[in-house]
């Protein structure tokens, strides 16, 4: 039997996992695509995720995870006025698919058993175990653990059949191509005018590839809206589109009012977006690192009694909720459409 079971190798499950076998824990972590998998991600780090990674995982992050340009200086957003503001900062453009690789891989030599594609398809919480059944190879079996933490991101199914509700969506779609425009690769950019989507619309560059991207509330205008961000950069930005190398669709939570966070319920516990942290502009992987080591850390000091950890846990990760709730309130001040994200 393990102790915890950790559904998700992503950021958020990967730390949680990490954390807890260092302290000795046996932990089962596993991810129901095989890794390196993609994911629909800016791959952005900003300064707060370089620290947290070289605090919990012992080193930088890797060159091997990058992609070019290197060095990301930061985020300019325009508001829903049309006037563009500059915040510089040190970060790295990473792919995701590298990045969670590596995080995987570390937390397997710290002692955790990692299970790739093994899909977590149901649990049942009980007084004292948790029973988990996985997919794997067309085959169901099941295992157990005094704990399960649910890093399975916004996609996830456990938490919904738990809650008993389904979440709130963005939809985020975004193209790769290859071609040319005047703005500096270096930075990520987002766009909050409302007629460009109904969320941010946004342009980063990795290997040379021009990334565009919108979210919208409605799915089925999602088209509407791509085609007149396209046309806007055409205009404003001399964007030029030599090929169209793939296009991607994704969900994203939406954020509500006041930033609720769901810390989980008896013996299952939540982390990173499924607990609902998330930053504006879709910057989780932060609150994903912090969120996953403060459970990690919660757990351990209480493992023999649930309520105390999912206790110590909350009050841990409130200066994160509070970090959270100040970006978007930051955001509400430049755009109507985030008004009733105000302090």
């Amino acid at each position: 039997m393990f102790d915890v079971i950790v559904v998700g190798a992503g950021p958020a499950g990967s730390t949680a996992a990490k954390t807890l076998a260092e302290k000795g824990r046996r932990v089962l972590l596993v991810e129901r695509f095989k890794m390196p998998r993609y994911k629909s991600c800016s791959g952005q780090l900003i300064q707060k995720t370089l620290d947290l990674v070289e605090a919990y995982y012992g080193e930088p992050v890797p060159v091997s995870t990058m992609c070019t340009p290197y060095e990301n200086r930061g985020v300019i957003l325009t508001d829903d006025k049309g006037n563009a503001y500059r915040f510089e900062q040190n970060g790295r453009n990473v792919w995701r698919s590298a990045f969670d690789k590596w995080l995987a891989d570390k937390t397997a030599a710290a002692g955790a058993e990692v299970r790739e594609d093994t899909a977590a398809i149901a649990c049942e919480a009980g007084e004292e175990l948790v029973t988990v059944t996985l997919k794997s190879g067309g085959k169901a079996y099941t295992e157990q653990a005094p704990y399960l933490i649910d890093c399975e991101g916004v996609t996830g199914a456990l938490k919904r059949k738990l809650m008993g509700k389904e979440p709130e969506y963005v939809t985020t779609f975004q193209t790769y191509n290859r071609g040319s425009i005047d703005l500096d690769p270096h930075f990520f950019y987002a766009w909050l005018q409302p007629d460009l989507s109904q969320y941010d619309a946004w342009f980063n560059v990795k290997d040379g590839q021009l990334v565009l991207g919108v979210s919208v509330r409605d799915s089925g205008r999602i088209d509407e809206y791509f085609s007149r961000f396209i046309a806007y950069m055409q205009d404003e930005h001399d964007l030029r589109i030599h090929e169209q190398l793939k296009e991607d669709r994704w969900l994203m939570h939406r954020v509500r009012p006041g930033c609720p966070i769901d810390h989980g319920v008896g013996r299952v516990l939540f982390a990173g977006e499924t607990a609902g942290f998330l930053n504006p502009m879709g910057e989780g992987v932060s609150s994903a690192i912090e969120s996953g080591h403060l459970l990690g850390e919660a757990m351990e000091a209480h493992f023999d009694d649930p309520k105390a950890v999912l206790s110590a846990y909350a009050t841990a990760a409130r200066p994160l909720q509070d970090y959270m709730k100040r970006q978007w309130h930051l955001v509400s001040a430049m755009s109507d459409a985030f008004g009733d994200m105000k302090i």
